[in-house]
């Protein structure tokens, strides 16, 4: 695996971004996360997951200095396949805590919004959904597992603003469920895990499947349409200027 580590300890496997600073998302690792959560979800000696980043940053969001380049076909592959990893994280039936280590917008907010349960740092961080600014058009399956956790209300103005929230703003939301100081985000990830596999795997697990039956027919709801609707956007001169201007600026802060 070249874009995420996996560590196993005590039933509950630890899962951490790892590509560059920020652990932006391109096409390598939404594979290696597909697999690897099917894995980890198939193991009977693993009881759940915690997914992490690194320091100042859980994910900084789809990484669009890659993405900008793709041809055509490897667009649509890549989205295809980032819908259908999000439809694998919302069907995981085990316990999932993510440990957001950092900032957080767009696709690294899609991540942790498939989560049971949410841990952040504590610090001068931003989470939310920034597409429509950025000129993407935002799938219903993605406003689906927003408003799951904020409401329908607030998910669609939220959305529609492209809002990023402080930490302060992501809990009295409900994005996240708790702030705690950095150096302590795995260990309070841990003690929530621990509350959910304490209790009886088949019942904890069924609940689960039951609470998100809904949500989970929205997310695997046939995308075909809106995606065309999506690409052609992508491809749009409006979109591609936005996104020049996007990557102009993130190659002039790494350089």
């Amino acid at each position: 695996m070249n874009t995420i580590q996996v560590n196993i300890k005590d039933k509950v496997a630890v899962l951490q971004l790892d590509r560059g600073r920020s652990n932006a998302i391109n096409a390598e690792m939404v594979s290696e996360l597909k697999q690897m959560i099917q894995n980890i979800g198939k193991d009977d000696n693993i009881a759940g997951l915690i997914i992490t980043g690194k320091e100042g940053f859980f994910s900084a969001g789809l990484d669009l200095i890659e993405l900008y380049d793709y041809d055509e076909s490897s667009i649509r592959k890549f989205w295809i396949d980032f819908l259908n990893l999000v439809s694998v994280m919302v069907a995981f039936p085990k316990p999932m805590v993510t440990a957001i280590s950092g900032h957080s917008p767009a696709g690294g907010c899609v991540l942790a919004l498939c989560a049971d349960y949410r841990v952040m740092a504590e610090g001068k961080f931003i989470i939310g959904l920034n597409e429509v600014p950025v000129g993407i058009i935002v799938p219903q399956g993605i406003f689906h597992l927003y408003s799951f956790w904020l409401g329908n209300a607030k998910a669609y103005r939220y959305l529609l603003e492209g809002k990023l929230m402080n930490t302060i703003e992501a809990l009295a939301s409900g994005l996240v469920d708790e702030l705690v100081k950095s150096e302590s985000i795995l260990h309070a990830a841990e003690r929530q895990i621990k509350k959910y596999i304490q209790m009886d795997s088949t019942t904890w697990q069924q609940s689960k499947i039951n609470l998100r039956a809904e949500l989970l027919e929205k997310v695997n709801a046939d995308q075909t349409e809106m995606l065309e609707i999506m690409l052609k956007q992508w491809w749009s001169t409006s979109t591609r200027s936005i996104l020049r201007t996007i990557i102009q600026n993130l190659q002039q802060k790494s350089s």
